[in-house]
């Protein structure tokens, strides 16, 4: 009953979650969210599933001798590690998602962003202006494959490989996607799956959590410290998903079970809010 009023007020609304973390290699875990994600569609929330596959990806290079190369925490791709990026997201990682949520009796149907030229991407440079390989920042969403399986009532499972100006594939970083995905679709709410418990005032203290935040706060506390590190490319996606019409995003942890229905279902949350 308490969740009522959360469900009343998400009915037939979008919600877009980012899946990655250890949600996503721990099997208790995983289960978990595939039981939350067919909850919340059959209580008729729209759910799209946007995921990576980091490590399982780095594993696949390993097997095969080729050797993972980072440019300032980016993953460089080249051209055998593209085709591997394509072989792992695409096919072994969203089919399993699909796999999982059938198991638990939801209807899911599994993308990647060259179905339908759904992402559309240009090469993307480093920050100081290094070549990255096949990496791409997206540039446009085409929404109709994802709008036509929700329609159909089916959970869109989205890898994030996306269709280069140029005809090449090209990764894409799969906060970047998520972000983008829920402004396109005008989404209520854009959740990023991570290791922490959410935006922390110490980094080192998990009882320093800050629930809500402004994103018109933002700049200040990247300037005070408060936002460093890895927590800065998260934020400025759930920055720019507020500022392109997402209603709210939030950055829950994924190692805590059923945190998606505690953060949708519930007045407090369970990580940290961005408006």
């Amino acid at each position: 009953m308490d969740a009522l009023p959360y469900i009343q007020n998400y009915n037939n609304k979008v919600i877009v979650v980012k899946y990655g973390g250890n949600a996503m290699t721990n099997d208790e875990l995983k289960q978990a969210v595939m039981s939350d994600i067919v909850l919340l569609s059959l209580v008729g929330i729209k759910v799209v599933l946007v995921h990576g596959g980091g490590p399982e990806i780095s594993d696949m290079l390993k097997r095969l001798g080729i050797e993972s190369h980072f440019v300032n925490g980016l993953r460089y791709t080249d051209k055998d590690t593209i085709d591997i990026v394509k072989m792992v997201l695409a096919g072994k990682v969203n089919k399993e998602l699909v796999a999982l949520l059938a198991e638990h009796k939801g209807n899911a149907v599994g993308l990647c962003g060259i179905d339908g030229r759904m992402l559309i991407a240009e090469k993307a440079e480093g920050e100081n202006g290094e070549d990255l390989g096949f990496v791409g920042n997206i540039k446009r969403v085409n929404t109709k494959p994802i709008t036509d399986a929700l329609n159909n009532g089916c959970i869109p499972v989205i890898a994030t490989v996306a269709c280069g100006l140029d005809g090449q594939t090209y990764n894409v970083n799969a906060d970047t996607a998520a972000s983008r995905i829920a402004a396109e679709l005008g989404a209520e709410n854009l959740i990023l799956m991570t290791d922490i418990a959410g935006l922390l005032r110490d980094k080192n203290n998990p009882d320093t959590l800050i629930p809500f935040v402004n994103v018109s706060e933002v700049p200040f506390m990247k300037r005070q410290g408060i936002i460093s590190g890895g927590m800065i490319p998260k934020i400025d996606c759930c920055v720019e998903a507020v500022r392109r019409g997402v209603k709210k995003t939030s950055i829950i942890d994924g190692r805590v079970p059923h945190s998606i229905l505690i953060e949708i279902l519930s007045s407090e949350g369970i990580g940290t809010q961005f408006k």
